[in-house]
């Protein structure tokens, strides 16, 4: 799998937030209201999302409809005195010197990871299938891994790094689901190379990287005195990782290609002229520039709808967040300055237009905030 973004969030801080490379919001929409379909353009009903036959885009809309029902109702407030009692029975919980440490050992593990801030569940989750032992990962060990997931939100940790997640959710609107579903996303890593159509590739991408989004913005927090619905903040947050891993996926087609993945529409190469012999082939011709220019243009799109979210995020979140966006959004700008030859070289962003683009961020974090 591209790898897979982005934040580490405590409790004990206000937000925690950097991301790989410095590492939907789609308006402001009640139930029944439009969503746009990036896949095919057309709009449909949250409604529809009943439909058996719902587009991908439209199951996960029914997962940020849930977090946001979670969040609107207040069923943290009802949930904190149920995870208190399941919480005693773990010492890690009532223990406040064991809970620093945990959350010490959490932070120890993005300091490994030098330039990359996770949500270190997610690291973990992301190194079965990644990591050095993941050629041993079957799908009962992802069973096992998910079980443990579902006693770490009932109060029981299996260790330190555990605990301090589970003391996080049993603090926040946090639903399980985008973590359920991310474990989702490395089953089909086991399982699945190719990806027929968009439709397909949008819900691993909102496997991977969209549902960490999910996971943050309860903690990130909602401004006080935003206007915007709940749904279209997460939204936005679902946007973004969306957009980045769209944008891995772009960065890595060499690097994916020799391990005997390709992560790109099949249906859209067909259209374009293109088969699987040119991707291991890796020549760059125009009609490998002209698909590129429509996938970029994608991620763009992506990226867009995650901006329009920032400025509903509270205050201390809204700089992190957009310095991430606009920090990885020059990978794809770095893919077009190679003449699009992402088979032998690798698109990345210099240390110096990382540094420029902070005090821009933060520039425009205060413009939005004004």
């Amino acid at each position: 799998m591209s790898s897979v973004v982005h934040w580490i969030v405590s409790p004990n801080e206000s937000l925690s937030c950097v991301v790989r490379f410095m590492n939907k919001n789609v308006g402001n929409k009640k139930r029944g209201s439009s969503i746009l379909n990036f896949s095919s353009g057309i709009s449909v009903l949250s409604t529809d999302i009943v439909n058996s036959s719902r587009s991908s885009e439209e199951r996960v809309y029914e997962v940020i409809l849930k977090q946001a029902a979670l969040v609107g109702e207040q069923k943290i407030m009802k949930r904190g005195s149920v995870d208190l009692l399941k919480h005693s029975k773990a010492d890690a919980m009532t223990n406040p010197t064991l809970l620093n440490e945990a959350y010490d050992r959490c932070g120890e593990v993005c300091a490994e990871y030098a330039k990359t801030f996770y949500l270190v569940w997610c690291r973990r989750t992301d190194e079965l299938v990644d990591g050095p032992n993941a050629s041993h990962i079957t799908p009962m060990a992802l069973d096992r891994w998910e079980q443990r997931l579902v006693d770490l939100f009932e109060g029981r940790p299996y260790d330190m790094y555990d605990a301090a997640l589970s003391d996080t959710v049993s603090k926040y609107p946090v639903d399980i689901q985008p973590f359920k579903d991310m474990i989702d996303g490395m089953r089909l890593d086991l399982k699945k190379s190719r990806y027929k159509s968009f439709d397909e590739l949008y819900l691993y991408c909102y496997y991977v990287a969209g549902t960490v989004g999910l996971m943050s913005v309860p903690v990130m927090g909602i401004a006080p005195d935003s206007k915007a619905s709940t749904e279209s903040v997460y939204n936005s947050a679902l946007a973004l990782g969306i957009a980045n891993q769209l944008t891995n996926i772009l960065r890595d087609v060499g690097e994916d290609a020799r391990r005997g993945r390709i992560y790109l529409p099949q249906d859209e190469l067909q259209r374009a002229g293109l088969t699987e012999e040119d991707i291991f082939r890796g020549q760059v011709t125009e009609k490998w520039r002209a698909f590129m220019r429509g996938q970029i243009k994608r991620a763009r799109m992506f990226f867009a709808e995650a901006e329009k979210g920032v400025a509903e995020l509270n205050g201390a979140s809204r700089w992190p967040v957009l310095a991430s966006l606009l920090l990885y959004q020059q990978i794809l700008d770095s893919i077009e300055a190679n003449d699009y030859n992402n088979f032998t070289k690798r698109a990345y962003v210099g240390k110096a237009k990382k540094l420029l683009s902070l005090p821009m961020a933060y520039a425009r974090t205060l413009m939005r905030s004004s």
